[in-house]
């Protein structure tokens, strides 16, 4: 039997048939395609994500934020009870969650990928040769500011020691910058040269033999009120050496094994100085380290003091004032020198070594001494920065330079952007600056929110890791993504943080 066409079956001369016949003539119209998830669905999906994700949040803070152990006046324990506390946290991980399930989370969101710099980048170019001399001149005059706005030298005791605080944190990150940034070597454990330049400089301020060859030989005092400055570049020479001394056994180690490898070398260090008991009292630390003088001139209420010099009333805010000028000073020679590295040689080979190391050989590039010399000279740095540490504080421990002093210092160059020098520095002022400002909330104490006995202070490594996170969703490469190239054809152009690696030039 002769079967058909297909094009001449009807319908109808498909009985059994249960397929739609579309386009053909008398057939009956197709209903129209089912929507996938409309907005009310997307936004009841949300809301229902956020609700377990804060029950499931409230579940888990429950016993570890809900109760607290306390003890009363007559001796045993208490429990109290903050169920308050962890409903607010809760809420918080709900609304947040809620955020996210409609902004960055949404299905169906269109991800825009650039391919050139954005309109933030474009701004930011040009407003970079600008930026920089904004940035240290409003350095320069934030004491000044400090003391007119707190009414006096005393009251701004606080935001001095504040500034300083936060620029030591600035030079340490841009040393660091120079390994991590700029040469794609993982380090976690800098502090180790923090460390060495603290202990160097606290070692030989407070030693007897040297002081007494200078008391012969330079008069009575001198190494006194010289020692800072006498032990400044020696600090940081020794933590160079100590960088070269770690750089050799980790040439052919990149990414985990690296960080593995600095991590326990920075925990040595740590470990040396508490057992090395004759050498640095262990873990008692050192104290009795000089301060610091104004070139020779000590900052004290005797005649030969700085005040009397100069014809000031005596104020002990004069050594914090100079401290603070001290460190800003540190901190630009750093920026300077890896800015002024950066277009030499060396530094475009850090760059070429961070992009592709096989490629950075195959140009005859001697990858051994370009990791050598990004280890030194950003340990070069922290051995400065650990000095100054020393002389501020005027005791060293052990305790100082613990895993977690890196772990901030390497956070911090990763929030503000690898490579980026503004970016670091923005991102020490917030998280260390912001940290610190946690103690000024104190209407959290209120009797409506958190009551008399909650601190603030307490939950800044909390907020430190929301913080992390939030930047590495929206903006994974650092707060500042796109970069100033080293070298340019007729032209400088912002380099998008989606065309190379680190998004560097």
């Amino acid at each position: 039997m002769v079967q058909p066409p297909v094009a001449d079956l009807k319908p109808e001369a498909l009985p059994n048939s249960d397929l739609p016949a579309t386009g053909l003539p008398g057939a009956p119209s197709l209903p129209p395609p089912v929507q996938h998830q409309g907005a009310s669905s997307v936004i009841r999906g949300a809301f229902t994500d956020a609700i377990v994700s804060g029950l499931l949040t409230g579940l888990l803070l429950l016993p570890l934020v809900g109760f607290r152990a306390t003890e009363s006046g007559s001796g045993p324990l208490g429990l109290t009870y903050r169920f308050g506390l962890v409903a607010v946290f809760a809420g918080i991980v709900a609304v947040l969650r809620l955020v996210l399930n409609l902004t960055v989370w949404r299905r169906g969101r269109k991800v825009k990928v650039s391919e050139g710099p954005s309109a933030f980048a474009t701004v930011a170019l040009k407003a970079a040769p600008a930026l920089r001399p904004a940035f240290f001149s409003f350095a320069i005059a934030y004491p000044f500011l400090a003391i007119l706005l707190s009414g006096g030298l005393s009251p701004s005791r606080y935001w001095v020691d504040l500034g300083i605080y936060v620029l030591t944190y600035v030079m340490l990150g841009w040393g660091l910058n120079i390994v991590v940034g700029l040469a794609g070597l993982l380090d976690l454990g800098y502090v180790a040269f923090y460390a060495v330049g603290a202990y160097t400089f606290a070692l030989l301020s407070t030693s007897v033999p040297v002081n007494d060859f200078f008391a012969g030989h330079l008069g009575e005092g001198f190494w006194t009120a010289w020692s800072f400055w006498l032990c400044l570049p020696v600090s940081g020479l020794l933590a160079a050496f100590w960088g070269v001394i770690l750089g050799f056994p980790v040439l052919r180690l990149r990414g985990d094994y690296l960080a593995i490898v600095t991590l326990a070398f920075g925990e040595i260090i740590r470990l040396v100085l508490i057992n090395w008991v004759s050498l640095t009292n262990g873990g008692a630390g050192i104290s009795s380290i000089p301060p610091i003088s104004f070139f020779g001139v000590p900052f004290n209420a005797t005649d030969e003091g700085f005040a009397a010099k100069y014809g000031l009333d005596f104020d002990s805010m004069h050594r914090i004032i100079f401290l603070y000028f001290v460190i800003l000073a540190l901190a630009a020679l750093t920026a300077l020198v890896t800015i002024r590295l950066r277009q030499m040689p060396v530094g475009r080979a850090w760059e070429a070594l961070r992009e592709d190391e096989i490629a950075c050989r195959s140009l005859g590039i001697n990858t051994t001494l370009t990791k050598l010399t990004a280890f030194a000279t950003g340990a070069m740095f922290g051995g400065f920065a650990g000095a100054f540490f020393a002389v501020r504080v005027r005791f060293v421990s052990p305790e100082s330079f613990t895993f977690m002093e890196s772990a901030v210092i390497l956070a911090i160059v990763v929030l503000g952007g690898m490579g980026s020098q503004m970016g670091v520095a923005g991102a020490a002022i917030l998280l260390i600056g912001g940290m610190e400002m946690l103690r000024n909330l104190s209407f959290l104490k209120a009797d409506f929110l958190f009551g008399p006995d909650f601190d603030p202070s307490l939950y800044r490594m909390l907020i430190f890791g929301f913080a992390m996170v939030a930047v590495m969703v929206w903006r994974p490469r650092g707060i500042v993504s796109s970069r100033l190239p080293t070298i340019f054809l007729k032209e400088r152009k912002a380099v998008s943080a989606t065309l190379v690696k680190e998004g560097h030039g």
